[in-house]
C-alpha cells in the first residue's frame, strides 16, 4: 500500500446547516476524498463497525485522546472510515463524545473496495465491511501502513487489534519513519 495514491471517491456525508431549521438541521454534503485531504497531512484508521466493542471501547476513544499528539507532530486531521451510513456514524461519534476525529462514511464501501480492505463479515451478519488498518496520507499518498494480521482469515470470529493502534501510527511519525 505504501506510495499508492488514495482512491479518486466521493462520500456521502450529513452536515449541520441551520438555514435548514426544525428538528433535523442536516444537509447532504459530498466530500470528495482527494479533494479533501490535497496538500494535507492526514491520518485514517478504518474498522469493521460502528458500535462494535472494540471499534467504541478503544480504537475511537484511543486516537480521539490522542489528538494533540498527532496535530503537534504535523498532522492536520484525524479520520476515522467505516462501512457504514451518515446517519450510523454521526449517532456513533455523537455517543461516543468525539470532539476532534472526523467520522466519514463510506456506505457503499467504495474508498474500502479499492483501498483492497473490503471483506466479507456475513458470519456475523455484518456483510461487507472493512478489515481493520491505519494510514498516514500526505498530499494524497500512502506513507505509512498499519494493517491487522489475518485478513486472508477474515471469515472467522478474529478481529486483532493492535497494529493499527494509534500508539503505533504516532510512534512512526514520531520517530520519522513517516
Amino acid at each position: 500500500m505504501l506510495n499508492k495514491i488514495i482512491p479518486d471517491v466521493t462520500l456521502k456525508t450529513r452536515v449541520r446547516d441551520e438555514s435548514i431549521g426544525g428538528e433535523n438541521p442536516f444537509r447532504w454534503q459530498d466530500f470528495r476524498v482527494r479533494e479533501a485531504f490535497a496538500g494535507k497531512r492526514i491520518v485514517i484508521f478504518s474498522l469493521p463497525g460502528a458500535f462494535t466493542p472494540t471499534c467504541s471501547n478503544e480504537q475511537c476513544p484511543a486516537f480521539e485522546r490522542l489528538y494533540d499528539e498527532f496535530r503537534g507532530n504535523g498532522v492536520d486531521e484525524v479520520y476515522c472510515i467505516s462501512v457504514n451510513d451518515a446517519f450510523v456514524m454521526y449517532q456513533w461519534g455523537k455517543n461516543l463524545g468525539l470532539k476532534n476525529v472526523k467520522m466519514l462514511p463510506d456506505g457503499s464501501g467504495s474508498f474500502t473496495r479499492h483501498m483492497g480492505m473490503l471483506i466479507n463479515k456475513d458470519h456475523v451478519g455484518f456483510g461487507m465491511r472493512s478489515w481493520r488498518y491505519a494510514m498516514v496520507i500526505d498530499d494524497n499518498k500512502v506513507t505509512a501502513w498499519f494493517e491487522e494480521p489475518g485478513i486472508n482469515d477474515a471469515g472467522t470470529d478474529e478481529d486483532p487489534y493492535g497494529e493499527s493502534a494509534p500508539e503505533k501510527v504516532l510512534e512512526a511519525i514520531e520517530a520519522g519513519r513517516v
